[in-house]
């Protein structure tokens, strides 16, 4: 059987890491067989040659790498979803052009499957050309592949749907703070679980209708934080819109697609570029003839900004995506939560937001409907059993202590018996 034969059984959407548009499971590149006498005997034991404490000790040793892989993710996260952010907020300022912006960035989703390409050949043991890649690749579409009919069903609503989320994403920034933004954004979480919760059936948690809930009141307190202004009440109601497009799109992908392994991913994101350069062209050329998103001169264009943005924001895709190969969804999903104190220190510095109480509150409100939903399906198993060991544990620290009270004086009396005898 070759790798991409088998499919991966498919995950709730609401536990991949937010933001992740396209669901990516298994291993592209499987680790390295065990031996004949690993294989034949269980791990840690004694036919095995590796006693009981090595094995732990590898165990610990790749979990200890993975976390420190996590860290490594969660910055990049990060630090690349916050810079392209700012660096929107800085392009706006002289470059009045959204559209026109989030389409130049999506042109570098054709870099997608030449990077995982460029991957393949220095990681995989058996090296195949580009066309064996891409056929193998172009599985994940069909049996007859990537053809025209299935370009435009399944591939063309979903590169609508990303251009949108891009759009109103930066249309927002236009008309609000990054900080808002950034922490209104977040209520994609769980938009992904309401849709998951009513289209997949997904099951429910009690647990992530709170957060929902969460999610719902640090809007609506975040909109009255600056007074229902005509500009905050737009701006608020354009990232919501983003948020809603992302998470759509995430759950359609997870309805009509399923799972992707990360060269089928690359493919799929390839192809949304492809689409972008093909059919959406057309329409900052209109709006810069309608003079909706006009500049006087190419010339006064800063192609430095914008090539800046398009290479954080594919940083961005590329870690979110493809990071759960060295690391655990969760940590990748932190560093979502963490650009919003970055933006809020950056806007502290560089703007004039006022953190008033109802904003601070409802970004705390957001951060923890957030959190909330990072919580696994069975963290009620996990805490139940963590509270019964540590009540096990207690009552054995409980009982050995009256233990030892108990036979203190016996051992006294035992020792004075010989020195009265004499």
């Amino acid at each position: 059987m070759k790798k991409h034969s088998a499919r991966v059984a498919p995950l709730s959407a609401c536990n991949s890491p937010v933001l992740t548009l396209t669901k990516v499971e298994g291993e592209e590149w499987p680790r390295d067989p065990p031996g004949p006498t690993e294989a034949a005997a269980p791990a840690g034991s004694e036919a095995s040659g590796r006693p009981p404490g090595q094995h732990h000790c590898a165990c610990s040793r790749a979990r200890l790498q993975k976390t420190l892989w996590g860290v490594a993710v969660v910055l990049g996260v990060c630090a690349s979803w916050a810079g392209a952010t700012q660096l929107a907020r800085l392009t706006f300022q002289t470059f009045d052009a959204p559209f026109t912006l989030a389409w130049f960035a999506t042109n570098w989703n054709f870099l997608f499957f030449p990077l995982y390409y460029v991957g393949h050949v220095c990681k995989s043991a058996e090296k195949q050309s580009v066309q064996q890649r891409y056929r193998e690749c172009c599985r994940f579409f069909g049996d007859n592949g990537l053809t025209l009919k299935v370009f435009f069903t399944k591939a063309a609503p979903f590169g609508v749907l990303w251009t949108l989320t891009n759009y109103l994403y930066l249309h927002a920034i236009k008309k609000i703070n990054t900080t808002d933004v950034s922490v209104l954004f977040c209520c994609n979480k769980a938009f992904v679980f309401l849709l998951s919760w009513t289209v997949l059936r997904d099951r429910f948690m009690g647990v992530r209708i709170v957060a929902a809930i969460l999610a719902i009141a640090g809007i609506v307190m975040m909109t009255y934080a600056d007074g229902f202004h005509s500009h905050s009440v737009i701006g608020i109601a354009l990232v919501v819109g983003s948020a809603s497009m992302s998470a759509l799109y995430k759950v359609l992908f997870k309805l009509l697609l399923g799972s992707a392994k990360f060269g089928e991913a690359a493919l799929f994101l390839s192809t949304l570029g492809v689409f972008n350069v093909l059919f959406v062209t057309c329409i900052p050329v209109v709006l810069y003839f309608t003079k909706v998103e006009h500049w006087s001169s190419f010339d006064d264009i800063p192609w430095g900004n914008l090539c800046g943005f398009s290479i954080l924001l594919l940083t961005f895709n590329i870690v979110l995506n493809f990071g759960i190969a060295v690391t655990y969804p969760t940590l990748m999903s932190l560093g979502i939560v963490l650009s919003v104190p970055v933006n809020a220190v950056v806007d502290h510095y560089t703007s004039q937001i006022v953190f008033n109480g109802v904003r601070v509150i409802a970004i705390i409100i957001i951060g923890l409907g957030f959190l909330l939903l990072l919580l696994p399906e069975e963290w009620d198993v996990w805490l139940i059993k963590l509270l019964t060991r540590l009540k096990v544990r207690k009552k054995e620290e409980t009982a050995e202590g009256g233990a030892d009270v108990g036979s203190g004086p016996q051992n006294r009396g035992r020792r004075a018996r010989p020195s009265f005898a004499r």
